[in-house]
């Protein structure tokens, strides 16, 4: 038996189920996404202002002249008489060696000496008996000169022993290490009961005298640092100011640092203590007072390699990314040489978070929000008196 509904009670189902279906769409459908709150930053105005900071170099105060003092003969050290830090006299004593063996070699030379001084006595007493031989005619021409031979060959070996024991001499002298020119000993590099060659470094000793101050420069730099050029040097815990001048330039960068050293004449009177650190700074690369456009370090973010500002625009307050060069540092400010011109609007907090294109609002503080709430409700009367006049 088929069961029929009524038209009226078929078109209610209709629109009931259309209703339902509506309402299962809406369910299943995703929630429209809330608009981005707007962020609001820290802007600046760019504008040219003056380099204040100038460029310092760690120093160190150094001899004008430093020696590397060794003996001239190898052998055993037996004491050492000065210690570091200590200063010394020209002809003062330093060090010792064993010369045992070298007076043993100066008494074989003397000895050697005195065998010659024999030989040549024997052989002038022969040629003066010769020559009255000869002068008898007893003998011959030929026979005289072959005494007269062996007379100036005793008389060269005797001057060569005679040579062999002052050279012995010396060598025995050579034992004792001795202080050439006054200074302070600045290293101790050998000690007592060690065996040592001719010429190694026993101390090195830093000459009275002449001071330099000594520091190293990047290769961009050391062009503009010509010889005899002005430096100031001032103490690292204070003090004057001295005045000195370049006299040296290295002539390639070391190997290591792949920086050049510079060599700053110092009036040695003024001179801090020798091994002092001071600080150097060259006139040649100071530009103090140039106007310069600077930002707070804040203010730079990376950019795909490169550094980049974010560039306010007032009219929509929307902010676009801008690539700069920076070239030094002023203080804790970035030096920006291109990229942005004065009077640009640059975001300088929170430039980690915006993209390209994004709105902004200015920050204010809240002493800012309250004074500028009071200047409007302070106008406010005003306008309206100014209305109810006309």
């Amino acid at each position: 038996m088929t069961v029929k509904f009524p038209v009226s009670s078929s078109r209610v189902l209709g629109a009931w189920a259309v209703t339902l279906s509506v309402i299962a769409l809406a369910a299943c459908s995703r929630p429209p996404e809330p608009d981005e709150p707007v962020r609001a930053v820290k802007v600046l105005e760019v504008g040219r202002s003056a380099f204040q900071a100038e460029p310092e170099f760690s120093a160190e105060v150094k001899a004008r002249i430093e020696s590397r003092v060794g003996f001239r003969v190898a052998g055993k050290i037996t004491r050492r008489e000065v210690e570091l830090g200590q200063h010394v006299q020209a002809g003062q004593v330093l060090a010792q060696l064993d010369p045992q063996d070298y007076r043993l070699a100066a008494d074989a030379a003397r000895a050697q000496q005195a065998a010659a001084l024999t030989n040549r006595d024997l052989a002038q007493a022969d040629l003066a008996r010769y020559r009255e031989l000869r002068a008898q005619n007893f003998i011959s021409g030929a026979e005289l000169e072959r005494r007269e031979s062996t007379f100036k060959a005793a008389q060269a070996q005797l001057e060569q022993s005679q040579a062999q024991l002052r050279s012995q001499g010396n060598q025995a002298s050579y034992t004792t290490l001795v202080a050439d020119v006054p200074g302070i000993v600045t290293a101790v590099e050998a000690e007592p009961g060690q065996v040592v060659t001719a010429g190694a470094t026993v101390v090195r000793i830093a000459q009275d005298g002449a001071r330099d101050v000594v520091f190293a420069v990047p290769e961009d730099d050391v062009r503009l640092i010509p010889l005899g050029s002005p430096v100031a040097v001032r103490g690292w815990v204070g003090g004057q100011t001295l005045e000195g001048k370049v006299r040296e330039v290295a002539a390639s960068a070391d190997p290591v640092t792949r920086t050049y050293g510079v060599k700053v004449a110092i009036d040695a009177a003024a001179a801090p203590a020798l091994g002092a650190t001071v600080y150097a700074r060259p006139k040649a690369l100071s530009r103090s007072g140039a106007p310069v456009l600077k930002l707070p370090t804040s203010a730079l973010r990376a950019d795909g390699g490169a550094t980049a500002v974010w560039v306010l625009d007032r009219d929509t307050m929307t902010v676009r990314s801008q690539r700069v060069q920076v070239d030094t540092a002023d203080g804790n400010e970035a030096v920006v040489t291109s990229g942005l011109a004065p009077g640009a609007t640059v975001v300088v907090a929170g430039v980690h978070v915006l993209s390209p294109g994004q709105k902004v609002a200015i920050y204010q503080n809240k002493a800012s929000a309250a004074a500028a709430g009071a200047a409007r409700a302070a106008s406010a009367p005003a306008s309206a008196a100014s209305g109810a006049a006309r």
